[in-house]
């Protein structure tokens, strides 16, 4: 079901603001609430969670499990359009919404972004039918998904990174393996669910790209993102002219933009690719994995763009306009793990966040979740400035203030 404009300020037959609906409750469904209610839209969370970031300050918070046909009927009872805040809400409820309401990204493009040997032939369709995506392919693979096809697997694939095809995410469901002993040991670890063997490839750099599509298929974008990863979450983001070669930075805007028309992909979608040394000068781009929502590598859109990615969430999702983004600032944002609540003997501690705001540029974003665990996502920090040399001598100060791994190797 297509999006009619749903225009700020539209009331249904009760006189109330129209209300646009997410799955999820997390921090970025927090930010997509808040996007939308800058606009004037009422907002409905449906979340199993009580103290979810988002249900906290939506109009409406729907406390029931991503299945609940109750807790569904009411999500489309009360919006007009609906989008989810993360992949792993299942494909099927997000098909039961779009029986009666518009929903962006739709569940095809979401149940393909669940499954990782889906999405590699995904992205090996586009490649195929466009030319724009020459040079940019996935990294070599195989599919596990049995014994038969863990005794076939080339040995050329070797060494390489073993990933479950589903529900893997910040570097959870992986193994490296060096051989086929390892192979077969790391599957069983796994309990030999679907699995994708990549082989390890030399690894120069890591970059995202995030655009938005609309219902007519117009496409806007912003400017590829930087990334360097710790642990498997994403640390640190930089993003200003030259953060990367132009040619590359090129080749992934193509790449992603075909990835979205493969689909007719609907709403803000992410990719990330690997840059890999293949003895050019620049390297070569693979394509990763795509994420069917806003981003973490995004965040700072908020502060460093007239445009953020949950704007254009909005504006996808309702039909609205889709003005192509413009970055005012140069911007270098780090994530804020969990672990900062933590001294160095595990002790809790308040982050000196007095020392933190007085930097200049410095854009603090917490999520109002009030329990800090090692590895959970509270936060994130975006330094802005007037060049990038100011930008990264604060946010080198910044990352030692509240002793964050990363930006060094940035």
């Amino acid at each position: 079901m297509s999006a009619l404009p749903i225009f700020p300020g539209t009331v249904d037959a009760s006189g109330r603001p129209a209300t646009l609906g997410v799955m999820g409750g997390g921090q970025l469904g927090r930010m997509f609430v808040h996007a939308a209610q800058r606009l004037g839209y009422f907002t409905a969370v449906l979340d199993p969670d009580a103290q979810s970031p988002a249900g906290l300050v939506s109009h409406h918070h729907i406390q029931s499990g991503y299945s609940d046909a109750q807790g569904l009927a009411q999500l489309a009872g009360l919006c007009a359009a609906i989008t989810t805040e993360f992949e792993n809400v299942p494909a099927a409820a997000l098909q039961t919404l779009a029986e009666s309401r518009p929903v962006a990204p739709g569940a095809a493009a979401v149940a393909i972004a669940q499954d990782r040997i889906q999405e590699k032939s995904h992205f090996t369709a586009s490649a195929a039918e466009s030319g724009v995506m020459a040079g940019v392919t996935c990294a070599p693979y195989a599919v596990i998904a049995s014994p038969d096809q863990l005794r076939a697997v080339p040995a050329g694939l070797l060494p390489g990174i073993l990933k479950t095809a589903r529900m893997g995410y910040d570097g959870k469901g992986q193994a490296r393996v060096r051989n086929a002993a390892e192979l077969a040991a790391a599957w069983a670890d796994l309990k030999q669910v679907p699995c994708v063997l990549e082989k390890l490839l030399p690894l120069k750099a890591e970059c995202s790209v995030i655009v938005a599509r609309g219902w007519d298929g117009r496409i806007v974008a912003f400017p590829p993102q930087l990334n360097v990863h710790v642990d498997g979450i994403l640390a640190v983001t930089e993003v200003y002219e030259g953060n990367m070669p132009p040619a590359l930075a090129v080749r992934a805007l193509a790449a992603i933009k075909s990835i979205a028309n493969h689909i007719g992909y609907v709403g803000v979608l992410c990719v990330e690719f690997f840059v890999i040394d293949d003895g050019s000068e620049h390297g070569a781009l693979v394509v990763n994995e795509m994420a069917p929502r806003p981003h973490n590598s995004g965040h700072y859109t908020m502060d460093a763009c007239d445009v953020s990615q949950f704007d254009l969430q909005v504006h996808a999702m309702a039909g609205l306009p889709l003005p192509a983004p413009r970055q005012h600032s140069p911007a270098i944002m780090l994530n804020l793990l969990g672990d900062v609540w933590f001294d160095a003997q595990g002790e809790a501690r308040t982050p000196d966040w007095q020392a933190v705001l007085a930097l200049p540029g410095a854009h603090l974003h917490l999520y109002g979740k009030t329990d800090a665990r090692p590895g959970r996502k509270m936060g994130h920090l975006t330094l802005t400035g007037a060049d990038v040399a100011g930008v990264k001598a604060t946010a080198r100060r910044a990352a030692a203030i509240l002793s964050l791994p990363g930006f060094e190797a940035a």
